[in-house]
């Protein structure tokens, strides 16, 4: 700003945070009349001038329109970014229709490691911030913090009381297994790190319980890692000496992977070896076989999400807890039936 009068200066004279601050010029809820009369008047006093407002007074303060944030971690921008490239453009299409202004903010692996809280939350550029994808513990829980509305996409953090959107992997990682046993398969691997993200967890889960429920052996051999902790895949992906008749992959761009180490080993794909995914996003098409799959709703996902937030934007003490969207089997060429 010109006269180089920040919200921090305001927040600092009167000993209260840089959130009230933000909350009591811009007419949100959570600051009683008195305070925000005060810090109103001392911005005024100040010659503070909202970047946003056009340097408008102290009576045109709750005009200002609101904002979210969309925050994606950088792991998951790149060679698993198309999948939440969609999802990120169907929120901000949504929230744009909404007449809500959409920041984009990527949190760089550093920053995830150090705690290192995005700006536009920091700096109470935004009334709320939307997550999309995976981040881990501890940056989730200091993030679940801010005093603003937050919402979690396509993840969960047991420990966060924040309220998030979900694909129902547990299911579907129910029913693409049992896909595979109604095509006859009894030895059956997963792919997948399972302590990445929750969704992993969550398919593998739905693909232990199948197995239990038909009586099938578990082979610790055939849970394969996919992924480094931060959730970069690897190059390379080791198989036991012994293999299943099929595999259960917690993505179509694992399954893909898989697909292609396979037949780099005069495997045939799904003759000798069957190999599920999960997504339903474009490598599973472009494959050879197409990949069977379990179909994630994207805009579903996109339109829940967006109808959360604008509930938490005009409350922001509102909260539901998990939603979960259901997804369906999409039958492709990647599968053996070996009756």
């Amino acid at each position: 700003m010109k006269n180089g009068v920040r919200m921090l200066d305001i927040a600092e004279k009167l000993g209260v945070s840089v959130v009230t601050v933000s909350n009591a010029l811009a007419g949100r809820d959570g600051v009683s009349e008195q305070v925000r009369q005060l810090i109103c008047k001392t911005a005024e006093e100040m010659g503070y001038k909202p970047s946003n407002t056009g340097g408008k007074k102290k009576a045109d303060f709750q005009k200002v329109e609101k904002s979210v944030a969309i925050l994606t971690s950088e792991r998951f921008i790149g060679s698993m970014g198309t999948f939440y490239w969609e999802l990120t453009a169907n929120i901000s299409n949504k929230l744009s229709a909404a007449n809500v202004i959409m920041v984009y903010e990527s949190i760089s692996r550093e920053n995830e490691k150090n705690l290192v809280l995005p700006s536009s939350v920091m700096d109470s550029r935004v009334d709320g911030a939307i997550v999309i994808g995976q981040l881990n513990r501890d940056y989730a829980m200091a993030l679940s913090k801010i005093e603003i509305p937050l919402l979690f996409v396509d993840f969960y953090v047991s420990r966060c009381d924040v309220d998030s959107v979900n694909s129902d992997s547990y299911h579907g990682g129910y029913m693409v297994t049992d896909y595979l046993v109604e095509k006859g398969h009894k030895n059956i691997g997963f792919v997948g790190s399972l302590n990445t993200t929750s969704s992993i967890n969550d398919r593998y889960l739905g693909f232990r319980k199948c197995l239990m429920e038909n009586n099938l052996t578990y082979k610790k051999e055939w849970v394969l890692e996919d992924r480094d902790e931060m959730g970069i895949l690897f190059d390379n992906i080791e198989f036991p000496d012994e293999m299943p008749t099929a595999f259960v992959c917690n993505s179509d761009e694992t399954a893909f992977r898989i697909i292609a180490a396979l037949k780099s080993k005069g495997v045939r794909v799904p003759e000798d070896i069957s190999v599920v995914g999960y997504d339903n996003y474009t490598v599973s098409n472009i494959c050879i076989p197409a990949i069977t799959t379990v179909e994630v709703d994207l805009m579903k996902m996109a339109a829940e999400s967006v109808e959360l937030m604008l509930k938490k934007l005009e409350n922001p003490g509102y909260t539901e807890g998990r939603r979960i969207i259901s997804g369906r089997l999409i039958e492709k060429d990647s599968v053996f039936d070996i009756r």
